[in-house]
């Protein structure tokens, strides 16, 4: 869809400019003409991704909750408490992890932060999940999160690789976030959740790429 719409804008673009044209009243014409041929098909599109279906509404897993704002920010997605601890997974989709026929994600990756009160850092473990499986990709330990929710990157060393340590480790770090809820059965959920976050996020591209190629006037039907 993008190469389509871009060849096609970029390429009358190309051969608008090697013609003879001087003066400025010649470029200010040309420039229209691309501007009006460019906020044609960003309204196009905008227009095609609206009708676009959105998945089925999932409830996440009890007693998992939603967190309040998360679809409009790179924050937490879900958080619950466990004991003293509380639990926060983010997601993000893993390149290359699209299903062709309806063009949603097959693979996942978490970041799940376990934090207690008193604590100045937290437990992290990055996770890749399926829709039947959920495998551990690393554990550390990251400056706990405060107000802004976004992950802190750790400055300092992170532990060893995950897949070299011992077995019965392993085993007790995946038994571990499983007694917290993480589990394939976040998936459905977080699939969905990422779909309709993606298409806002595409909607939004259009129409503020539109309002500024307009002069930061509306696009009608937007």
């Amino acid at each position: 869809m993008w190469k389509r719409a871009f060849a096609g804008v970029f390429g009358a673009a190309a051969a608008l400019r090697l013609q003879s044209l001087s003066g400025t009243r010649h470029a200010s014409s040309i420039s229209s003409v691309v501007n009006s041929m460019l906020l044609r098909s960003l309204k196009e599109h905008y227009l095609e991704v609206a009708k676009m279906t959105m998945p089925p509404k999932v409830s996440p897993p009890a007693p998992f909750t939603i967190v309040k704002g998360a679809i409009d920010s790179n924050g937490p997605v879900l958080k619950r408490d466990y004991g003293d601890e509380e639990i926060s997974i983010y997601v993000m989709r893993m390149v290359n992890a699209y299903d062709d026929e309806d063009g949603t994600t097959d693979q996942l990756f978490l970041h799940v932060d376990v934090s207690k009160p008193g604590q100045e850092e937290s437990l992290n473990f990055l996770c890749g999940l399926y829709e039947d499986a959920l495998g551990i990709h690393s554990v550390s330990m990251r400056p706990k999160l405060e107000n802004s929710g976004y992950l802190v990157v750790p400055s300092q060393y992170t532990g060893p690789v995950f897949e070299e340590l011992d077995e019965r480790m392993r085993d007790a770090f995946n038994n571990f976030i499983e007694e917290r809820g993480v589990n394939e059965s976040l998936f459905k959920f977080l699939q969905a959740w990422l779909y309709v976050k993606d298409h806002r996020n595409l909607m939004r591209w259009f129409k503020t790429m539109g309002m500024f190629i307009d002069g930061g006037k509306p696009a009608k039907d937007a």
